[in-house]
């Protein structure tokens, strides 16, 4: 008789902690390059306008009870301590979190999630559709505009005279 494998965790993946529990974070190849672009064209309008700083992936923040990890993150500098950025995880949410959704997700667990950030203290959320090549960006969870491929994302609130045209995100 064979024994059945185990299951294990591999400390090399990303995990969310989500109700005490570990979620693996898995993330496509297309799915890392939409986020690698956004990030991209951030970083350039940070350098330009030093109002705070984007975060990547595995960026871990604290979120009510949860410990999550948006695909893009953006703290502003008022809120980041007078000691600087923490070595572990942020303590704060971020103002922004970006999730990419891939065809994978399930659309509850996404809408839970923004719930969650929102809870938290969030300001903002985006969520990057692949498939609809749009942003949907939330201002509350119920509070909601579609940006499309051929629009620009824009956030005068959090990010003044930031501008990156949405099909820019989905180019191959």
């Amino acid at each position: 008789m064979t024994a059945t494998p185990q299951l294990a965790f591999d400390d090399d993946l990303d995990y969310e902690i989500v109700d005490g529990q570990k979620e693996v974070k898995m993330a496509g190849a297309r799915h890392g390059r939409i986020g690698a672009r956004l990030i991209f064209k951030l970083e350039g309008y940070l350098e330009q306008n030093p109002i705070g700083g984007v975060y990547i992936s595995n960026t871990t923040f604290q979120i009510g009870a949860s410990e999550r990890m948006p695909d893009v993150s953006f703290v502003s500098a008022a809120r980041i301590p007078e000691e600087g950025m923490p070595s572990s995880k942020w303590e704060i949410p971020p103002d922004l979190a970006v999730e990419v959704i891939s065809p994978n997700d399930v659309w509850e667990k996404v809408n839970d999630k923004v719930r969650e950030y929102f809870a938290a203290g969030v300001q903002q959320v985006w969520l990057v559709s692949q498939q609809g090549q749009q942003v949907m960006i939330y201002d509350s969870p119920t509070q909601i505009r579609v940006v499309t491929a051929d629009e620009d994302l824009t956030s005068e609130t959090l990010l003044p005279g930031f501008k990156c045209r949405v099909a820019d995100l989905f180019r191959s």
